[in-house]
């Protein structure tokens, strides 16, 4: 779909085969993040839950950060896939209706994505990072869904909405998923409401 993004590999795969073992590189990962967190996480342990040679793993990862860098980039193109799929029957001009898709899609993955409640698209990995962050990406993909189904430009304002309506989403669901396991559904209902306040005063008016 437009807008894949690329993640941060040493090489790129270019045969069938090396890209199915890329995929199994970043499933056991994904696997190894919920079993044993990102400060454990070693190179080694996911060659060997991949059953590939370490060798296969440096391939394409310099290090464990590019590793779990990638695997946010993969969850972001997945969730974008998810939300473009499901935008389809929506009508045109019901943003309300968009914004409870990308919500939805995002909490399905928060509770189903092995890896996803710790990494979602690289946001809380705790290595830091460019200014320029995961959400940002975020913002820039969904800004583009929404205005390519609003039948708009994605313009400065719609963009900075967006962003503003990203920060907030992923700093109140931190909260939800603090207060329960599966996301405390007072937080999200709260937030489903917040943004849906926040950005009628951008799209109603469009």
């Amino acid at each position: 779909m437009d807008g894949v993004s690329q993640p941060p590999l040493r090489r790129a795969p270019v045969q069938r085969r090396s890209a199915d073992r890329l995929a199994r590189i970043l499933d056991a990962c994904a696997e190894l993040l919920d079993t044993c967190g990102y400060e454990e996480l070693s190179t080694r342990d996911v060659a060997v839950r991949a059953g590939v040679p370490i060798g296969s793993v440096y391939r394409f990862f310099g290090n464990k950060r590019a590793l779990v860098g990638a695997l946010g980039h993969r969850n972001l193109d997945r969730y974008a896939e998810r939300v473009a799929g499901r935008l389809v029957p929506l009508p045109a001009g019901d943003w309300r209706g968009v914004l409870d898709v990308m919500l939805d899609e995002y909490l399905a993955m928060k509770r189903t994505v092995p890896g996803f409640a710790l990494i979602d698209f690289g946001a809380q990995v705790p290595v830091g990072g460019p200014a320029a962050g995961p959400n940002e990406e975020v913002a820039d993909r969904l800004v583009r869904l929404l205005a390519a189904h609003q039948g708009r430009e994605p313009d400065a304002g719609l963009r900075r909405a967006v962003l503003v309506a990203v920060e907030a989403a992923d700093a109140l669901l931190q909260l939800a998923f603090r207060m329960g396991e599966s996301g405390d559904e007072g937080i999200v209902g709260e937030t489903r409401r917040l943004l849906r306040a926040y950005l009628a005063d951008v799209l109603d008016d469009a």
